[in-house]
């Protein structure tokens, strides 16, 4: 088993992608795994913080960039600017909402084990998903007060508030006991706790393709047109954050990653009340970018590396 979970986490980007299209094609394993989605989500938030060193941890918080800039960023100011923008593009009232909601959540929680696959930062991934966390109960609400108007959805600050505390305290609570009890398992074993956390990925990738096969046979222009506005976004998302953060290849890349990928379950699942069609199918064409791009990024990410590396080569020569 030991040797499989390694060879998993190596090809962790093309298991996830597959995640989706098993999804997809056999909608009965998506509505087995649905029900497990929130286990997994604390699994692969887990499994990612037992690989994370604390001290790095502080390192990256103590960077104000990551800890509160880039995190105000995501969470308040591109929501409002995708919102209004969407809105004067399409005049739309429900789907720049579910854009502009789509965009307030916070970076999904698996962005830190895509970094570490990727090769980018993991823990400057993780801090980034954390703060981002922190702030959602304010940023929210007030994202949706500004693009609801007339509209009955509410988000309970509170509520929202508590559910994270619970799924990150719980996570790093059973992460510190887990370290206590056996540091040198976790030492020695963290390709394995790496694989652990892709097939919790996978699965979760399975699961939130429930119902979306029935949706797109049943509405196929409205679905592609769905799917098409979920990876622009998703691109649009990566390509700001990646080009406004001013650090190395690496923090740029992860910046982008985290900016992209979003966990709009999060911010779906708060809404007080049943969401109109056009947003439900949105939320759910936003889970395909946030499975399928950790691949297209890994085919990607070393092209546009030597491109760089030939293009500052060149700049020296002349």
């Amino acid at each position: 088993m030991y040797r499989i979970l390694p060879e998993i986490t190596r090809r962790g980007p093309t298991v996830l992608a597959s995640g989706c299209a098993i999804g997809l094609a056999i909608p009965y394993l998506a509505d087995l795994a649905r029900p497990l989605l929130s286990v997994m989500v604390f699994i692969f938030v887990l499994g990612t913080l037992l690989r994370i060193n604390n001290s790095e941890v502080i390192r990256a918080a103590r960077n104000i960039k990551i800890s509160l800039i880039f995190p105000v960023l995501m969470v308040f100011v591109c929501p409002y600017l995708f919102g209004v923008a969407s809105f004067y593009f399409s005049g739309n009232q429900e789907l720049s909402l579910a854009i502009a909601i789509a965009v307030a959540a916070p970076p999904a929680s698996g962005n830190a084990a895509v970094a570490r696959m990727l090769g980018l930062d993991p823990t400057m991934s993780l801090v980034t998903a954390l703060c981002s966390m922190a702030i959602i109960p304010i940023t929210a609400p007030l994202i949706l007060h500004v693009f609801a108007d007339g509209l009955s959805l509410f988000i309970d600050p509170i509520d929202l508030a508590v559910r994270l505390a619970i799924l990150i305290g719980g996570a790093e609570g059973a992460a510190i006991l887990i370290r206590r009890l056996s540091q040198t398992f976790v030492s020695t074993h963290g390709l394995a706790i790496d694989g652990v956390v892709v097939i919790a990925l996978f699965l979760f990738a399975i699961g939130t393709m429930a119902g979306m096969q029935l949706i797109i046979l049943d509405k196929p222009s409205l679905a592609i047109s769905m799917i098409a506005i979920a990876y622009c976004v998703n691109v649009c998302l990566q390509l700001i954050m990646g080009c406004l953060y001013p650090g190395s290849l690496t923090s740029k890349f992860t910046m982008a990653l985290n900016g992209g990928n979003r966990n709009v379950g999060l911010l779906w699942s708060a809404l007080s009340v049943s969401l109109s069609p056009t947003m439900a199918l949105f939320f759910a064409c936003c889970q395909l970018p946030i499975h399928t791009m950790p691949k297209i990024l890994q085919f990607v990410l070393p092209k546009i590396e030597s491109f760089l590396s030939k293009l500052a080569i060149s700049k020296n020569q002349t």
